[in-house]
């Protein structure tokens, strides 16, 4: 391998796609020659227009520098580290980022984020080459359109990198995934590598440090986290509602959602307040008003329940304070709420259940906030929790129901692309059912199939017949997760505003 050439790609790429400047070529190439343990270095000209993405790049590097013995360990942790090292090089400063953001900004909100993202995925911290890999499909359901992803992109764990991280003293540094600190940070086996990472200050509220980043795994378009330049735990408070709606004031193309704050019903990482937004429209928000209600507080605020397989309130005004003001009523009513004919508890022994997940855009000319009623509850019959996907779903998911999921589309675990595969090949050969769910990862599918197979469908349409019962699925294990399973309930609880 020709690693100047490699180094010259390289540079022509970060120049061809403006993560640096021709008067940074030179010293961006030395700072990689000194990752490399490289004194000489000639320059090849390089007459191929430069790939879409680095990745090839980067792995002939990589590879190189394990047969030399500049990377002493070949596994897939310790390439994503020097890797993120080797993009550093050719990126710009956190300063210059920030400057280059808010003088787009100016001109153009959306110009803006596009340089933002453009950046983000062009410098291999958005790993786009993995990405592509996802299994993505919609199912047509009677709530609309629901989006199904099989998510493949991020790697297995290396064996070696997980025995080697037992040894590894802990740190403390930084806290948690979404901290300031990660900017730049090398990374280690038990702390993924952020070397190339860039955030980019915003203002969401008045004497508030807040931070905008890319998911470097989008689940779908310019999948972006907002997080709390302090480290502290999620809640949510009239503080939430004001924040999101800031937040889409100043990015009116991003819509901007929160997990619920108590476990089972929130995301995975409680301990640092955040949101996810981004530049795309889920099913649940294409899903209309099916009924008004009114809010006697805030008669002039809109309100009515959507057509959704969960419980969702959408409420809808042109002036943020006052919505924020009813968002804050209906959280603080929904909190201490008590219905036990419906099975909905405020809280059992001092321990909360009542929570919601709100979700904000703006929309028609005015700001619009779908809040989701959620209960944490848990029952002797459903221990994970009774608004949670039932042990009949758990062979196509049993996680819990986050954000992404509760508008529409699901992130579902990657050992699912074998398991369809198999089932496709049963259906189609009924000589190999047998065999094919002896095994314990597909034993747990053996009830779905004998559901497919009953359906006596044609070879040519398994595959399609497939993807539409897994949608179906997660239709009704977003049921499972919805507090109301009928109107006259939901109204009863509606009456209360």
């Amino acid at each position: 391998m020709n690693i100047n050439y490699e180094i010259s790609r390289l540079a022509k790429f970060a120049l061809d796609n403006g993560l640096i400047a021709s008067e940074d070529v030179t010293y961006s190439i030395n700072r990689l020659l000194a990752k490399l343990g490289l004194d000489d270095y000639e320059a090849v000209e390089i007459v191929e227009e430069s790939p879409e993405l680095p990745h090839e790049i980067l792995e002939n590097i990589l590879d190189w520098a394990f047969e030399n013995g500049v990377l002493a360990d070949n596994g897939i942790t310790s390439r994503d580290i020097f890797d993120t090292e080797i993009m550093d090089c050719f990126m710009p400063m956190p300063s210059e980022v920030k400057r280059r953001f808010y003088e787009l900004y100016a001109q153009d909100k959306k110009a803006a984020t596009d340089f933002y993202y453009n950046l983000s995925y062009k410098s291999n911290y958005i790993r786009m080459d993995r990405i592509r890999k996802n299994m993505l499909w919609t199912a047509p359901t009677k709530y609309g359109d629901i989006l199904i992803s099989i998510n493949l992109s991020k790697p297995e764990k290396d064996p070696k990198a997980i025995a080697a991280a037992l040894s590894v003293k802990k740190s403390s540094y930084p806290k948690c995934l979404l901290c300031k600190e990660n900017v730049g940070y090398k990374g280690t086996l038990t702390h993924p590598a952020r070397a190339n990472h860039r955030i980019i200050p915003i203002d969401v509220i008045e004497d508030e440090s807040w931070f905008m980043q890319y998911s470097p795994y989008v689940y779908y378009n310019e999948h972006c986290i907002v997080f709390k330049g302090a480290h502290e735990p999620m809640k949510i408070t009239k503080r939430t509602f004001e924040r999101l709606l800031g937040f889409v004031e100043s990015m009116p193309h991003y819509f901007l959602g929160s997990n619920a704050g108590l476990p089972i019903v929130g995301g995975s990482i409680l301990t640092h307040d955040h949101y996810q937004g981004g530049h795309f429209e889920f099913p649940m928000a294409k899903a209309p008003v099916d009924k008004e209600i009114a809010i006697k507080e805030f008669p002039d605020v809109e309100a009515g329940l959507v057509k959704w397989p969960m419980s969702v309130i959408r409420i809808r005004h042109s002036d943020k304070a006052v919505l924020a003001d009813c968002a804050d009523y209906i959280n603080r009513v929904w909190s201490a709420y008590t219905d036990e004919k419906a099975f909905i508890l405020a809280q059992t022994d001092g321990e909360p259940h009542n929570a919601i997940t709100p979700i904000c855009r703006f929309r028609g000319g005015k700001f619009e906030l779908d809040l989701v009623l959620r209960n944490n509850i848990t029952t002797e019959e459903f221990p994970d929790g009774f608004y949670h996907p039932h042990p009949k779903y758990h062979h196509i998911k049993k996680e819990n129901i986050g954000l992404i999921e509760v508008m529409g589309l699901a992130i579902l675990p990657a050992r699912l692309k074998e398991s369809i595969a198999k089932m496709e090949l049963a259906l189609k050969d009924e000589s190999k059912a047998e065999e094919i769910f002896a095994s314990d990862e597909m034993k747990i599918h053996y009830d779905w199939y004998l559901e497919l197979k009953e359906q006596n469908i044609p070879a040519e349409n398994v595959e399609a017949a497939i993807k539409q019962s897994v949608g179906e699925i997660f239709a009704k294990i977003l049921e499972n997760a919805g507090v109301y399973k009928n109107r006259e309930d939901f109204m009863r609880f509606c009456n209360t505003l």
